[in-house]
């Protein structure tokens, strides 16, 4: 299991969305901050300090995947969300970071096993 107090960064255009991602990291106990686009993410300086990112595949302005590659080698580990499965997006990710890309509607647990599974790659990796 996850351990918990980990900040988890969210990066959703759908407010409504965004909201609930929030409210679950938070109520499993982790740290949770969100933005609504890459753009604000990157303004705030608030990637590289993140335990995990949470990215929506497709954000209006930059891609959540164009986002992850512009944060260089020093990033934290990522889970991909989106409502556009599709193989080309699967290929994407898994070139750029071997990430799991959940397709949207997803259950929160697929979501937390997704966090705690990249964390766990990321820290052995290490």
């Amino acid at each position: 299991m996850i351990r918990t107090n980990q900040l988890v960064v969210v990066v959703e255009d759908d407010a409504g969305m965004r909201e609930a991602l929030r409210r679950w990291l938070l109520a499993r106990g982790h740290r949770a901050r969100a933005f609504d686009s890459a753009e604000a993410l990157l303004e705030a300086h608030g990637a590289l300090d993140a335990d995990c990112l949470v990215l929506d595949v497709r954000l209006p302005g930059v891609s959540g995947t164009a986002l992850y590659a512009r944060l260089g080698p020093d990033r934290p580990p990522a889970v991909f969300i989106t409502a556009h499965d599709s193989p080309e997006i699967r290929t994407q990710v898994a070139r750029l970071c071997n990430g799991v890309v959940l397709p949207k509607p997803f259950l929160g647990e697929a979501l937390s096993g997704a966090i705690a599974d990249a964390i766990r790659r990321s820290e052995k990796d290490s």
